[in-house]
């Protein structure tokens, strides 16, 4: 008879196989690939669920770039470089490239940590069956984030793709764009996961996001011209919003745009320090929550 304590403790063993086979692993055994690979484990369900809405995901992921380069990029930014020589000593398309690539993935964290968080606490309530295996509510937080955080990195792929398509990057550091937007993406979306979790009813609240941060971040955040061009008294949305701070550090690497190194790492610790905050954050609601 085969030692089911024997079988090998791996992250990537196929517990459904063996299960069909009837060498299942002991629980304890289980137990202990959830203590150590929890996090990951949470992610790749959250992956899973994610298949869903697939085909939704997919044409926002494709239909974007292609609209919002082919109108602001290539419409607009053909009458900006006609009136005004371009912006920034570069093309309007290569300037504002960067700016709707980084906009687009922030937003996208609107839609993952605002209802569907709330869900998992009030009407699914997923995380509490979670939290009733070896889960904690740290490593189900942490996969919350990280199942999120790889969608934004592959939807930056596809709209990077797009920008070489269209001629949109003059710099072949401009893949790293693929670290700095979903880096964005989280500097934003972590705070609202841990603000989501902390939500017991639906109401206003993050109606009250879309329309009065959200909106304000993507019009006055320096997508679509320089932040400088604006009346100081709006610059400091700007400097508050990740979505600027993602948008100067994807042009500096897509078309080398001037910017001092002190504002770079002003802007690396802005972005950073939101994520670990809001991960932080996040992962005390949910112990909270789920403790209970």
């Amino acid at each position: 008879m085969t030692d089911r304590a024997a079988t090998p403790i791996t992250l990537g063993t196929d517990s459904n196989r063996l299960a069909y086979t009837g060498r299942a692993l002991a629980p304890s055994v289980q137990a202990s690939i959830t203590r150590r690979w929890g996090w990951w484990l949470y992610a790749e369900y959250r992956l899973i669920n994610m298949r869903a809405y697939l085909q939704t995901i997919l044409i926002r992921a494709i239909g974007l770039p292609l609209l919002y380069l082919s109108s602001m990029g290539l419409g607009l930014g053909n009458l900006v470089d006609a009136g005004a020589g371009g912006v920034d000593g570069v093309s309007y398309l290569v300037f504002v490239g960067p700016g709707l690539l980084v906009s687009s993935i922030v937003m996208e964290a609107t839609g993952e940590f605002t209802f569907p968080v709330m869900s998992g606490f009030k009407w699914q309530k997923h995380y509490f069956a979670a939290a009733a295996s070896p889960l904690t509510p740290a490593q189900i937080a942490l996969g919350e984030v990280a199942a999120v955080g790889l969608r934004f990195i592959a939807e930056t792929v596809i709209f990077w793709l797009a920008l070489l398509l269209f001629g949109a990057v003059v710099s072949p550091a401009s893949w790293l764009v693929v670290l700095i937007a979903p880096l964005a993406a989280l500097a934003f979306g972590a705070p609202l996961l841990a603000f989501a979790a902390t939500q017991t009813d639906e109401g206003t609240q993050f109606s009250f996001i879309q329309r009065f941060i959200v909106m304000p971040m993507f019009l006055f955040a320096g997508t679509f011209f320089p932040l400088t061009a604006m009346p100081w008294y709006l610059q400091w949305v700007g400097w508050v919003s990740p979505m600027w701070h993602g948008t100067q550090l994807a042009r500096v690497v897509c078309y080398g745009m001037a910017n001092p190194w002190w504002l770079t790492v002003v802007h690396m610790a802005v972005l950073v320090g939101c994520t670990a905050g809001g991960v932080w954050a996040a992962i005390r609601v949910f112990t909270r929550r789920l403790r209970r």
